[in-house]
């Protein structure tokens, strides 16, 4: 080749690279450019300097925090962008879509708030987008449904309102759509069951209504449904018990009735959890559950299901949760509680809950045998006879046993004392008789005691004094005799209930110095005598009985044995103590009701916005009706559909306490059963 045609031909060579080479660098100056203009909308008051690394003055954002490129030297182009759990705040740039070779994004457990910008939808390359557990607003971007590359998405743990878009149905590779723990309303849209490469499918707790769509039966890759906790109706589509790929199957806390088909168990074989509790399922429980070895999580509470317990419980050895409470199930009279024996060979169970049902016999001595990991055991409201096993003490990893409201019978076992995890004891409405065994004073992690309403007599053990933790104790309609320790009245953590009202206590009260920690005290109906301690007066919520009393100004002290003395203070007495008519339990149940809408309202009834007919009571009342609690004081990340029926219920008891004649109100007996039951949907409305 001639020397100036050689020579020519390398100089146009080198000048094709160098525009290459230019240009290539131009586009990740342009993602550089991008990513300051993302980084100006955040901010990061918990590590300032975590970003610290994005500066123009370095060469390539490739080696920035949280930044990932692909290939080497001039080929290089941002595509990955991960600041999951970095603590940012503020909102996310339109600028992202300048970053166009993104192929994954990242923004998950930060405090970003705003809307998810609709120039996202540009970014056609993305595969990976998360957003999950931040504060973002407004609804989903329809043009989202051109990332036509996406596999998956998570906007889980935000606040996104509006209707599920229909348009994403046409993101045919997507494998992971989770959308819950948001506000969406409206119906499931039926084009999901397009996804045919979905697997996993979350869309609970938010407020849809409707139907089920038969068409997700559609979805044969399947594994995981979760509908929790949402407002659907009407029964769970055939085609759902179709999908035999599935692994989760969970509609927990709906408005879902019809029966649970017997064959469940064989035609979703995979079956790990299943999750249909707080509906209004009927029928039996599916004995073919009981055939799935691997399955872990079986939960049917508060529906209503009859019958008995099929066989087979035996045949799960990786059983974690059985819950079955509050349906209508008995036992077979001639069976006694074996199916509870046949647990045994779940050597993982954690949590056991039959309670709220019909079962009928003694609790076996073999109920020790039952899993050593076994943390909650329910079994209250039914009717158990007999007496508690001394095999009891062998579930060392007890945190809550509740037997309340049964036929239970005999002394408290001392091998209870064995169970040092104890948080929770219950064992209230029974006809227990003996001591409080002193040894109790040894499960120093109890927060909760309740022997109400049996037949127990003796003294209050001293050794109560060795609770560390102590929340609440309820040692009320009993026959227990003798003086109130000061220890007792002392317990420094103790600050909700001290009920030890209609016993046969006497002897004079001690003074004491941290009883005005404690919400509700009730120390009537027994044989005090003597004057009131001066730090009984002292309040900031109301109460009923003896604490708390509202001394006259007489010149004598007021004795604990008058039978005028008006009780409760300001804010909390009833109107009809103000006629001077005898104090009564019917005043009792208006100042409990005054405690309740204080203690949920965050409002207290001698507030300096209460005049003249405006009170506590009126003013929930008129919230109540006119803005649906939304004006109340809750905490403003409930967002749990349970949640807030529980909080419902609380205020609507609190406002049947405080009518303002005596005879409408409500018996204390139907609030408390109303709170109960309010607690234990709001215990067990966490889907597993």
């Amino acid at each position: 080749m001639h020397p100036v045609v050689f020579f020519t031909t390398v100089l146009y060579c080198i000048s094709l690279l160098s525009v290459k080479s230019l240009s290539v660098h131009r586009n990740l100056i342009a993602d550089k450019d991008a990513l300051i203009s993302f980084k100006s909308k955040l901010s990061s008051p918990e590590a300032p300097n975590l970003l610290s690394s994005w500066d123009n003055q370095n060469s390539s954002p490739c080696n920035w925090t949280g930044v990932t490129c692909n290939g080497f030297g001039s080929g290089q182009r941002v595509i990955s962008l991960n600041l999951s759990g970095f603590g940012m705040e503020g909102t996310i740039s339109p600028h992202i879509t300048n970053i166009s070779f993104l192929r994954s994004v990242d923004l998950g457990n930060n405090k970003l708030r705003g809307a998810i910008p609709p120039e996202i939808g540009y970014l056609f390359r993305l595969r990976f987008l998360n957003l999950s557990s931040n504060s973002l607003e407004g609804r989903i971007p329809l043009n989202i449904s051109k990332l036509t590359q996406l596999q998956s998405l998570d906007l889980m743990a935000n606040k996104i309102t509006g209707e599920i878009p229909q348009e994403l149905g046409h993101l045919s590779k997507l494998e992971d759509l989770k959308l819950g723990r948001n506000n969406f309303w409206g119906k499931i849209p039926p084009s999901l069951s397009n996804l045919s490469s979905l697997t996993v499918l979350n869309m609970g707790t938010n407020v849809l209504t409707g139907n089920i769509p038969g068409e997700l039966g559609n979805l044969k890759n399947l594994t995981v449904l979760d509908l929790t906790i949402n407002r659907l109706t009407g029964t769970v589509p055939s085609a759902i018990y179709n999908m035999s790929s599935l692994v989760n199957l969970a509609v927990a806390s709906n408005i879902l009735s019809g029966e649970i088909p017997y064959d469940v168990g064989i035609k979703l074989p995979k079956l790990l959890i299943f999750n249909y509790c707080i509906n209004n399922f009927t029928g039996r429980i599916p004995g073919s559950l009981h055939n799935l070895t691997n399955i872990q999580v079986i939960r049917m509470a508060h529906n209503l299901l009859v019958g008995t317990v099929p066989p087979g419980l035996g045949n799960l050895p990786f059983l974690q949760m059985y819950n079955i409470g509050y349906n209508k199930i008995h036992n077979p009279q001639d069976d006694g509680l074996s199916f509870i024996t046949s647990l045994a060979n779940s050597t993982r169970l954690n949590f056991l809950a039959i309670d709220g049902n019909a079962f009928e016999g003694v609790l076996p001595e073999s109920i020790g045998n039952l899993s050593k990991v076994l943390s909650k055991l329910y079994i209250g409201k039914n009717r158990i006879h007999g007496g508690i096993p001394e095999s009891i003490g062998l579930l060392r990893s007890l945190s809550l046993l509740e037997l309340n409201d049964n036929s239970i019978s005999g002394k408290i076992p001392e091998a209870i004392s064995y169970l040092q995890e104890l948080q929770y004891l219950g064992l209230a409405r029974n006809k227990i008789s003996g001591i409080i065994p002193s040894s109790l004073g040894n499960l120093r992690k109890l927060n909760n005691i309740d022997l109400s309403g049996n037949e127990m007599v003796g003294g209050i053990p001293t050794s109560f004094e060795n609770f560390q933790s102590l929340l609440s104790l309820d040692l009320s309609n009993n026959k227990l005799d003798g003086s109130i320790p000061k220890e007792v009245l002392n317990l420094p953590s103790l600050s909700i209930i001290l009920n030890l009202s209609k016993n046969f206590l006497d002897g004079p009260l001690p003074q004491v110095g941290v009883l005005e920690k404690v919400v509700v005290i009730d120390l009537s109906g027994n044989r005090l005598s003597g004057d009131i301690p001066k730090s009984f007066e002292r309040s900031k919520v109301g109460d009923f009985g003896l604490a708390r009393l509202l001394q006259e100004r007489m010149s004598n002290q007021v004795s604990i044995s008058s039978t005028f003395i008006v009780k409760g203070s300001i804010g909390y007495i009833p109107p009809e103590y103000g006629l001077c008519e005898k104090s009564s339990t019917a005043g009792d149940v208006y100042s409990y009701g005054v405690m309740l809408l204080e203690l949920f309202t965050g409002m207290s009834p001698l507030q300096e916005c209460f005049s003249g007919d405006l009170n506590l009571v009126r003013w929930v009342e008129s919230n109540l009706l006119e803005k649906e609690l939304q004006v109340l004081q809750f905490d403003n990340e409930v967002k749990n559909e349970a949640k807030n029926k529980c909080l419902i219920t609380v205020i609507r008891v609190g406002l049947s306490c405080t009518k303002d004649s005596p005879d409408g109100r409500i018996n204390i007996k139907e609030a408390l059963r109303s709170l109960i039951n309010a607690r234990d949907i709001f215990l067990k409305s966490d889907p597993y």
